[in-house]
């Protein structure tokens, strides 16, 4: 660098860009998708089983089956086209297209079901090449040695030797690094090809043959039964050969000794077409992945199913029925070089167990670096110099030869077939929800694809996975499902976004439309509450017990912060909703948080009440704190509330402009609640499950539904009355509350008829289906002292309200006191709407505070709109 010193530092980006420069060019779409595609899905299909299809079958059936598998598989493709060109995409294939749109419980939870799956179909794979290597070169375990090539021990331990070799093999190709296994498989591809066109060229260049039948391995067939033939024919292309080949017959496997299905020739086959994720799972090592997916993917999936299905054709038109059930290798012996179909058996089956351990380890690397497991997955994360993941290689590897222990490539089959399908629908499953959610960020630039596709590729899928095994399907999918939980719970936060949270978002947005405020009807209605929050510390109890009242309505906590956006570098409220949003998953309250700043508390709550909230969602309820002296407690000294930051704390408000929220709040048509004795409330305290059984006393809610401000009125049935016996209704129907008894208080004077009055109100609250229990109070002393003033005249309510003197109010305040009991947990009062003129203000406040002294968790209440009915 120009200027550098001796002492100079090079800059890491520049380390960085050396660094990339040090790394092997990355493949092209014909290497890195094309050929890998290719070989994992002709596997040992293409060279063993196509003659087992059409033999048992039938060409239509066979046909039949193959369009089938290649429409399940292409709905697939389809989706992995869509995700792998609407981003940039790295190591890892499918678990990173899963894990970016799923999110990472559905990402990691199917990364480690995909990496399973590429392990057990590597092992898969090598048992499969031992099961063809001890088949021609080892010797019977009857000891009757037929060739000259027959030198090899067979049995479980010499199997077990020979496939630990070859997983060795594997290996090393696959720790030189992802180039060296492109040219490995480029000249495996090139030697299948070779054997593919000498197969192709044998049906028209050899002529008519009989061919020896191998013995079978089925148990023995009745005496009095047909014997099994030991001789069949190739007899070249013959209308009579097609029109023997055209139909179903199916019969018993000569390798197993079970009776065939259309389920289980089907299954069998489908397992030769389950490579498509070949080439996604080289994502890391591409050098356009987004470009090189679909073109690589389309291209090999064209291509296999041309092969297969000419190959199909060309059996069934030149080989008898016999020869296609009774031997799976005839093709080397119709070949025109019989080693040929052999080293094309063998080549195939080492490319796709090497392309399953390359793609187990690169899905490891990417589970690893994304740390969705902790530390249980870190030595995973190390890498050469050139960027291969060599300790993901050998933990795959290690793998592999654990499930080569089980000996049989029919063990695991199934499994790996069943394992790849799930994954193959969770990507449809992926590719549906980025449709459905309709964010503007999901473009891809390939387009050859709709919702109906992805549904089609997850039907097709799950069916196919019942269809193989229901008891293996289910049990990897219950496998899947654990997992997910499991990640939901212990992992970190992503930042890679939620698809739940963009479906959510569609999906509410389109109700909140449909939901229409003059559709609304006093019969459905339900609290929907706006709670103001000056410190949450000292408010957890008001809080959590506002969450049980609000019977699955809205509930949102307000917070007004002081100050002029005029004079502030940035908002500072943004930095605020974090901690507030941990404060709500903390007590583990459904609520929302708005916050708002304003030159003064009054207009900050004027402000929430007009925008919180939206469509037909809005509060229609205010609660308060009570304006007090009380000195406010820390209710979250908790280790794990240490990251909610700190709230503000102090009185920004005066009691007059407390009682001005009071009387804006009514004039907007909301009702009003005023807590009071909340700050040290613990709902634990009177529902706990000890306090409700036997010998306990019980819980008691008190409502008082008369205006103990206006002796005068003793209206059990105005709005306001019938509000407070609404909401107390609510909390008693609240789960937690169910076992508290409502207690009701009928205030009677002298003269007035007690029973009459009980089942008026007792009669109400039957109508109203409220269960509670009504209890008159006589409060004529009480009474008396209000009329007792010397010297002042009352002649209307607002003066009424105005001139009550402090030993009336104290004396209403000692009959609540003295008549309730045993004390409740919390009481209802009614609240009068604040005097007209602003000076009685103050005045107002006492009195409040003077009838409410020392009464417990109290909440004055004032509805202004009808929220009860008796109809139907």
């Amino acid at each position: 660098l120009p200027g550098a010193g001796a002492g100079s530092e090079v800059p890491p980006h520049f380390m960085k860009l050396s660094a990339q420069q040090r790394q092997p060019q990355k493949l092209s779409v014909f290497f890195g998708v094309v050929i890998p595609t290719l070989l994992s899905m002709f596997s040992v299909v293409v060279f063993l089983r196509i003659g087992f299809v059409v033999g048992q079958a039938g060409l239509c059936q066979g046909i039949a089956m193959f369009l089938v598998a290649y429409f399940i598989i292409c709905m697939t493709v389809l989706s992995v086209c869509a995700i792998s060109t609407n981003g940039a995409l790295d190591a890892g294939g499918a678990y990173y297209m899963i894990s970016r749109a799923l999110g990472p419980e559905f990402g990691g939870s199917i990364g480690i079901m995909f990496f399973l799956a590429n392990v057990c179909g590597c092992a898969l794979f090598v048992l499969g090449l031992v099961e063809a290597v001890v088949a021609t070169f080892g010797i019977p375990e009857d000891g009757v040695v037929l060739s000259a090539s027959q030198v090899l021990p067979s049995g479980y331990w010499y199997s077990l030797l020979y496939a630990t070799a070859i997983a060795l093999l594997c290996l090393l190709v696959c720790l030189v690094g992802a180039h060296i296994y492109a040219k490995a498989t480029f000249l495996i591809f090139l030697v299948v090809m070779v054997v593919l066109g000498t197969i192709f060229i044998s049906f028209f260049a050899v002529g008519p043959r009989t061919i020896t039948l191998p013995s079978s391995s089925s148990p023995t067939p009745n005496l009095t039964g047909p014997a099994f033939p030991t001789t069949a024919n190739f007899t070249g292309f013959k209308l009579e050969t097609l029109l023997g080949n055209l139909w179903a017959e199916y019969t018993v496997d000569y390798t197993t000794g079970t009776m065939m299905t259309f389920a289980t020739v089907f299954a069998v086959m489908f397992n030769g077409c389950t490579g498509i994720m070949a080439g996604s799972n080289m994502s890391g090592e591409l050098k356009n992945p987004s470009y090189s997916i679909p073109r690589g993917t389309i291209t090999a999936v064209i291509f296999t199913f041309i092969i297969y299905n000419l190959l199909c054709v060309l059996v069934a038109c030149s080989c008898d029925r016999v020869l296609l059930q009774r031997d799976y290798s005839f093709l080397r012996d119709i070949n025109i070089w019989h080693p040929l179909v052999t080293i094309g058996v063998y080549c195939s089956t080492l490319s796709a167990a090497m392309s399953n351990l390359i793609g187990a380890s690169r899905i490891l690397y990417a589970l690893a670096r994304d740390d969705l497991f902790g530390k249980v997955l870190s030595p995973a994360k190390k890498t050469s110099h050139s960027g291969n993941p060599w300790a993901s290689v050998l933990i795959s590897w290690f793998l592999v030869q654990l499930v080569l222990f089980s000996g049989k490539l029919n063990t695991i089959a199934s499994i790996v077939t069943i394992f790849f399908l799930l994954v193959y629908a969770a990507v449809d499953v992926a590719c549906l929800a980025l449709e459905w959610a309709s964010a503007p960020n999901f473009r891809p630039t390939f387009r050859y694809f709709t919702w109906h596709t992805c549904v089609l590729g997850i039907v097709g899928c799950a069916v196919m996975m019942f269809l193989i095994n229901a008891i293996y399907a289910s049990a990897s999918i219950a496998f899947m499902l654990l997992l997910l939980l499991l990640i939901h719970y212990l992992s970190p936060t992503s930042s890679w976004g939620y698809i739940s949270q963009a479906l959510i978002f569609h999906q509410v947005r389109k109700y909140l439309l449909m939901l229409d405020v003059r559709k609304d009807h006093v019969k459905f209605w339900r609290p929907q509450i706006l709670l103001m929050v000056s410190n949450p510390r000292s408010s957890v109890g008001l809080i959590t017990f506002i969450n049980d009242i609000k019977k699955s309505g809205l509930y949102v906590l307000g917070h007004v912060q002081l100050g002029d956006l005029n004079t502030l570098p940035s908002d500072p409220l943004q930095s605020q909703y974090d901690s507030w949003l941990s404060l709500v998953d903390h007590l583990n309250i459904k609520a929302f948080v708005n916050l708002t700043l304003a030159d003064s508390v009054r207009h900050g709550i004027q402000h929430l009440l007009f925008i919180s909230g939206l469509g037909g969602m809005r509060p229609n309820t205010l609660v308060l704190g009570f304006y007090d002296d009380s000195f406010p407690r820390d209710m979250l000294i908790d280790p794990s509330m240490q990251d909610c930051g700190e709230f503000g704390d102090g009185k920004a408000l005066g009691p007059q402009e407390y009682v001005a929220v009071i009387a804006d709040a009514m004039k907007m048509l909301k009702n009003v609640v005023l807590a009071r004795y909340f700050n040290g409330f613990d709902r634990s305290e009177f529902l706990s499950p000890s306090f409700f059984s036997p010998g306990k006393r019980a819980v008691y809610v008190d409502v008082w539904p008369v205006n103990l401000l206006r002796p005068d009125s003793s209206s059990y049935v105005d709005t306001c009355s019938l509000f407070l016996l609404q909401l107390a209704c609510v909390l008693n129907m609240v789960r937690a509350w169910r076992k508290a008894k409502l207690r009701l208080f009928l205030c009677v004077e002298e003269g007035q008829s007690v029973r009459g009055s009980e089942e008026k109100l007792g009669q109400l609250l039957k109508e109203l289906r409220i269960k509670a229990q009504v209890y008159p109070v006589p409060w004529d002393q009480q009474v008396a002292l209000h009329w007792q003033r010397q010297g002042e005249r009352v002649q209307n309510f607002p003066s009424n309200a105005t001139r009550l003197s402090d030993n009336y109010l104290l004396a209403v305040n000692q009959l609540i006191l003295t008549t309730a009991q045993p004390a409740p947990a919390v009481r209802f009062l009614y609240l009068p709407r604040p005097p007209a003129d602003t000076r009685r203000y103050a005045t107002y406040l006492r009195q409040l505070e003077l009838l409410t002294q020392d009464l417990g968790p109290t909440l004055l209440i004032h509805g202004v709109t009808p929220v009860i009915t008796t109809d139907l």
